[in-house]
């Protein structure tokens, strides 16, 4: 439920009882459902339900219990009762209230509450000493205005009515006038709500409600709330019974955003047919289907496809298409004895059966003519239980399923097919039409790896001054692919420092290849693609060749700071490649190989410093503060210890790293390529090599235009910092020692050198920015800040890097023509590759959050003090 709001099951007029248990009941009441929130006053709540239970305001009592007791009674006196009865119930959708008093509702005493919005409002009235209803349970305020037009309430004397025709009005009516609220001036907030006129319909068998009465006043509300829903027919609307997957089905919808509604009146205005089909779900939240009702109107429209004797069709295949959807339509199956392209002849596949058909070439008409048609069947509909659709036709339907949504899995388009058509299909059935249906919506899978070379000609073409290579290997596999878009290189070397991260992420392809990244950091500290490769296996020879190629395109001099997960061991291959390199270690993967390692026992602090700790480390700029906090580690956890002290510090740490500095990113820098390829994964590699390139260009322009706001010098991450230092440098006193060197004072004394851009406390240097000691000697001297912040950090190097696009290769994505030829063929995929070890067990792994208990007496693991078996 809404956070704050809740629906009370007021109950009055019965007596407690007490269980055996202890436990209290209430028994022989009348019950009634009002809906308040946070904004509710406990005197209009408390007018509200002396009004609707006739009793006295003055004298009237409410009480409730708490969740999970039933035996002891809280009462209700004022407005911080009821917030604090609000918050217990904080996670329920309902909650039951008991109200008693002196009978007789005084209406004097609630003129003066007319026109106050107290936030109540009744929701429904539920009569626990009444029979079985006659009809179905009306659905009441469930139901958004959709017009826009402001609220409406149960006041208005014309609300918006779904209504129904024929003979169901009168009966809708009725049902409507029964179920009408009260018109108090305390119910007039109803959230736009509206209530619908509903009827039933003679000719649907329909079961009337039972209401349990074992059951709670608070489950027979939830009960009858979910009973009703509309389903249209030939007679109007009427309402069938809803399951509870229908409901839970409706809630997925509910919460699909930015999608257009329509009320129940409106599409009954759009449509002729009176059936609903599965997409005007997504719109019309209320109208649901009785079961296996859902595809009628489209099977329906094959019952006559076959008409008889006499029918003409262009060729044998319209005829067989034709007969497919014939027999679906009419639920049975059939067998073709006769099969070429001047006759076909088909029976029902059950022995013994009459039905048969033939029909044949007339060179005259130049049409395929039904000659014979016996359409009595002798089976029973015998041959239906086994039924099996041909390929094409499975293959037809699964195409105009993926069209609509191209995301759908197996399973869930099995089940389509079941509930549309009847038939029960085999998860390996489905799966390979799915692959026919993607063929012909996309294009071959493998046949889109034979247009690289095509791809690799169009990039240079485009793209004047790119950088891109093809490797195959000797059965012309794909092996390798490098791409670096010639605007990307240089923006990398002209706008951002020279840093690069090294990652990898699956294609999610059936042939298992990874896609190689290497990404750069824009002075925003924002992510760049500067390159990317597809190679068939990760691996350090892989890794070695894009290395190599990245090199080729690029013609910086400056040395490079590369940054990878260190599980990898990329730090070989990139000191081959680039002599003068530097290398470090991802703090993101750091973290979370850190996290994964973390065992009991823990003291002091506990675990969840642990990662915070980490970080600190990394950060640390002098030798004494890394100890400390590593000491502060080894007080905690012992083995968190050890495991810092074996990763190397040079490659991750501010104290030992030598290049430029990476380790204030803590994000996943490979973070958008996962998700555009798990969203792209049933695509070809040419359409996912599109949708990279999509990517790039995009990055690049959205960022350019967000730039037209800005009015600083740097961008707005590095002046928010340069800002926080500038109120710190404020009160810091400054000695003039020369025109290069101050003597800076606060809790320590700290040197300045603003001719080699130093500080000693060594923020500067490492961050690029002046720390506050150096911004203090600015203000002394009179320097501009901005003169001593580094380039990499401004406005001018961010719009330098996002100056160039990238441009798009026109039917790079399309389906490329069918090779029927061998010798066309130049590129193939990769084999996918095969596991070489067994299959292990599977045995469970231990939960590297759950906490690890630990015993105070002999610090042992394991157990606690109370089981402790040391004397």
């Amino acid at each position: 439920m809404a956070k704050g709001k809740l629906i009370l099951i007021c109950q009055s007029g019965g007596e407690f009882i007490t269980k055996g248990d202890g436990t209290l009941s209430y028994e022989g009441a009348e019950a009634n459902a009002v809906n308040i929130n946070n904004e509710t006053l406990f005197d209009d709540l408390k007018l509200k339900l002396a009004e609707m239970s006739n009793l006295d305001q003055k004298t009237i009592s409410i009480k409730y219990f708490l969740p999970g007791n039933r035996r002891t009674l809280i009462t209700l006196r004022n407005d911080k009762d009821l917030k604090r009865m609000i918050d217990f119930h904080g996670n329920s959708v309902t909650a039951d209230i008991f109200v008693d008093g002196k009978e007789g509702f005084d209406h004097d005493a609630a003129r003066e509450f007319i026109g106050r919005d107290g936030g109540v409002k009744q929701a429904e009235t539920v009569n626990h000493n009444s029979g079985p209803s006659t009809v179905a349970s009306p659905v009441v305020n469930n139901l958004k205005n959709p017009t826009g037009h402001g609220n409406t309430s149960i006041d208005d004397p014309d609300p918006p009515v779904c209504a129904p025709t024929g003979s169901t009005a009168a009966a809708a009516d009725k049902v409507a006038e029964s179920a009408s609220p009260s018109t108090s001036p305390l119910s007039s907030e109803h959230d736009a709500d509206y209530k619908p006129r509903l009827g039933t319909n003679p000719d649907v068998g329909q079961s009337p409600e039972v209401l349990d009465m074992s059951g709670s006043p608070a489950d027979t509300v939830k009960k009858r709330r979910r009973t009703a829903s509309w389903t249209i027919g030939a007679n109007g609307p009427t309402i069938v019974a809803v399951s509870d997957n229908d409901v839970d089905r409706r809630k997925r919808k509910k919460n699909n955003q930015g999608r257009s509604s329509l009320t129940a009146s409106e599409e009954l205005e759009h449509r002729t047919d009176g059936v609903v089909g599965t997409n005007d779900l997504d719109n019309l939240s209320i109208i649901a289907f009785p079961d296996g009702g859902l595809p009628e109107n489209f099977v329906d429209s094959w019952k006559d496809c076959i008409n008889g004797v006499g029918q003409d069709f262009r060729s044998v295949r319209e005829f067989r298409e034709a007969l497919q959807k014939y027999a679906i339509a009419h639920r049975f199956v059939f067998k073709l004895k006769k099969n070429d392209s001047n006759r076909a002849s088909g029976v029902c596949v059950e022995e013994g059966c009459s039905w048969s058909i033939h029909a044949s070439w007339v060179p005259a008409s130049q049409s395929f003519r039904i000659k014979k048609f016996n359409n009595s069947h002798t089976c029973g509909g015998e041959s239906w239980k086994n039924a099996h659709p041909a390929k094409k036709l499975l293959v037809s339907v699964i195409k105009d399923k993926l069209r609509d949504s191209p995301h759908h899995k197996p399973k869930e388009i099995a089940k389509s097919i079941s509930q549309d058509f009847g038939i029960e299909l085999k998860y390996t059935q489905v799966r390979r039409g799915i692959e026919g249906a993607r063929e012909q919506l996309q294009g071959s899978y493998k046949d889109s790896y034979n247009r690289l070379p095509w791809f690799c000609d169009k990039l240079v073409e485009t793209n004047p001054g790119s950088f891109v290579k093809l490797l195959t290997n000797d059965a012309k596999r794909l092996q390798c692919l490098f791409v670096s878009f010639s605007s990307c290189v240089e923006s990398f070397q002209n706008g951002c420092r020279p840093i690069l991260f090294l990652n990898a992420t699956s294609l999610k392809s059936k042939f298992q290849e990874s896609l190689l990244t290497a990404t750069a950091i824009d002075a925003d500290d924002g992510f760049f693609p500067v390159a990317f490769g597809i190679v068939d296996t990760e691996s350090e020879d892989s890794w070695r060749w894009f290395l190599e190629q990245l090199k080729s395109a690029m013609s910086t001099s400056l040395p490079l700071t590369f940054v990878s997960d260190r599980e990898k061991g990329l730090e070989k291959p990139v000191h081959e490649v680039f002599e003068s390199a530097y290398h470090g270690y991802s703090i993101y993967h750091l973290m979370e190989s850190f996290k994964r390692n973390l065992r009991g026992p823990f003291y002091g602090e506990g675990r969840g410093v642990l990662p915070g700790k980490l970080l600190a480390a990394a950060h640390a700029v002098r030798l004494g503060g890394f100890k400390k906090i590593t000491e502060q580690i080894k007080q905690i956890s012992s083995t968190a210890y050890d495991w810092i002290i074996q990763i190397e510090p040079e490659h991750w740490t501010s104290l030992s790293f030598r290049g430029e500095q990476y380790n204030y990113i803590v994000q996943n820098v490979a973070e958008p390529y996962n998700k555009l390829m798990e969203e792209i994964r049933e695509s070809t590699i040419m359409q996912k090599i599109e949708a990279l390139m999509y990517m790039v260009s995009e990055i690049i322009k959205s960022r350019k235009t967000e730039t037209s706001n800005w009015t600083t010098i740097l961008t707005p991450s590095k002046e928010k910092i340069l800002q926080e230092e500038t109120v710190k440098a404020h009160g810091l006193r400054v000695f003039i020692s020369s025109d290069v060197l101050f003597e800076v004072h606060d809790d320590s004394t700290h040197v300045v050198n603003i001719e080699k851009w130093e500080c000693t406390c060594l923020e500067w240097k490492g961050r690029g920015l002046p720390c506050r000691h150096a911004i203090a000697a600015f203000n002394c001297s009179g320097k501009r800040v901005y003169d001593f912040c580094s380039r990499h950090f401004t406005v001018e190097s961010y719009l330098v890097t996002y100056s160039k696009p990238v441009n798009p290769i026109p039917g790079l994505g399309a389906p490329g023509p069918m090779k029927d030829d061998e010798s066309d063929v130049k590129v193939l995929p990769p084999v996918p590759r095969v596991p070489n070890q067994p299959k292990k067990e599977q045995t469970k792994t231990e939960d590297p959050d759950k906490r690890t208990v630990t015993c105070s007496k002999c610090k042992e693991p394991g157990h606690n003090k109370a089981s402790c078996k040391a004397n």
